[in-house]
């Protein structure tokens, strides 16, 4: 009978060096900021008056985020924002009624419930 090296001790000990090394990659990810919508300045909100034409707002705010087909008088501008692995979002939604070219109504700082 030969005598064999027992190697379990040192395929445990790299298997944990292998477990800790992949542990310790997973926190180094980088994860993307994710921005959508609207992000609109308060001068460029402050600047929409009653009155104006669809054309002066779009030109001032850009193209709304959503247009309902069902509600021709209404522009909604919504903003979303998170940053890399930071849990705080930012939520922002500004509403534009119109009463048929003409706005009529502004609501800001609607709240944003998630879904």
């Amino acid at each position: 009978m030969r005598n064999t090296p027992d190697h379990t001790p040192r395929i445990l000990l790299l298997l944990l060096a292998v477990i800790l090394l992949a542990a310790s990659i997973n926190g180094c990810v980088y994860r993307v900021d994710i921005q959508q919508g609207n992000l609109l300045e308060d001068k460029e909100i402050e600047a929409v008056k009653i009155g104006m034409t669809r054309s002066q707002v779009r030109f001032l705010l850009g193209t709304p985020a959503v247009t309902d087909s069902f509600h021709h008088d209404r522009w909604d501008y919504i903003y979303y924002f998170r940053q890399g692995r930071k849990q705080i979002i930012e939520r922002a939604w500004l509403i534009v009624f119109f009463d048929g070219d003409r706005v009529r109504e502004i609501q800001r700082d609607v709240p944003v419930e998630p879904t």
